[in-house]
């Protein structure tokens, strides 16, 4: 889903965005508020938009710089002489556990959580939701892909694992497809499932400031921030944002201006019906 996240523009794979597109229309984890028609368009753009920056702005991915840092010897673990699956091993988790705290950092900065709002102000949460996010976030987020690449000197095969599976299970726990009760128990040992990250895209603050992980879903229970279910259940969960939730601000300017904008009208109205358990 997210290369223009993890170091590249696109997708890279299109069988995928397609068959959970699928998945969550003909098996619905849960009702929508807005829908597709109204949402997708602007999300879709929002991908396309940063994907373009990504390749102006910064001509050697990841990928690159990990090749070049191999050359050059730079990083931590080209200066090591452990084998390479151990080395590829390390840079996956480093590469895993740097977005998660990337992910918090965004949350907490007030500066950083101003761009990143956007992702959190669409009213639904579907596969589309995983790919809208603000242009300036995005280059923010190579940049610290790229440093952690040097820094830890993770090798090339590493970057490109790690987009791989990044990319497929981020577009996974976005989704809106069902999954067996029993059977999210069980993966979600392993990765993000839909439940759980969906926690995280409820209109309660401290539900939002949960579950952090896009892909590995251990740094969440080791550092605290794993909530398993949200308060009100997933049928009943409102989606987004106090602010924002007029449907006009899912047109792709609107997206594009409001880390710059505030909707501090909505933000008491909404505020009062979310307390008392009611959808904006």
């Amino acid at each position: 889903m997210l290369k223009v996240l993890t170091g590249g523009p696109g997708s890279g794979n299109g069988a995928a965005p397609l068959a959970l597109a699928l998945w969550e229309a003909f098996a619905p984890r849960r009702a929508m508020l807005i829908g597709r028609a109204r949402r997708w368009p602007s999300n879709l753009g929002i991908l396309v938009l940063d994907a373009v920056l990504v390749r102006l702005l910064i001509p050697v991915a990841a990928v690159g710089i990990a090749v070049i840092a191999a050359q050059r010897g730079w990083g931590l673990l080209n200066i090591t002489p452990w084998p390479g699956w151990l080395e590829t091993l390390i840079g996956f988790l480093a590469l895993d556990l740097a977005i998660y705290a990337q992910h918090v950092a965004f949350h907490k900065v007030p500066l950083l959580w101003r761009l990143h709002r956007m992702h959190h102000a669409d009213l639904d949460i579907d596969v589309s939701t995983g790919l809208r996010f603000h242009p300036i976030e995005i280059i923010l987020s190579m940049l610290i892909k790229i440093a952690v690449v040097l820094l830890i000197g993770v090798p090339a095969v590493a970057v490109i694992a790690f987009e791989v599976v990044l990319n497929a299970t981020s577009m996974f726990n976005h989704s809106n497809a069902a999954l067996p009760l029993w059977l999210d128990r069980i993966v979600r040992l392993l990765l993000v499932t839909p439940d759980m990250h969906r926690v995280h895209h409820s209109v309660l603050r401290h539900e939002t400031d949960s579950n952090f992980g896009f892909n590995l879903p251990w740094w969440d229970r080791l550092f605290g921030t794993y909530r398993p279910q949200p308060e009100a259940g997933h049928d009943r969960m409102t989606i987004g944002l106090p602010i924002f939730r007029d449907p006009a601000e899912l047109r792709l300017d609107r997206l594009i201006t409001q880390p710059f904008r505030d909707d501090t009208g909505a933000t008491a109205a909404s505020g009062a019906q979310c307390r008392h358990g009611g959808n904006p």
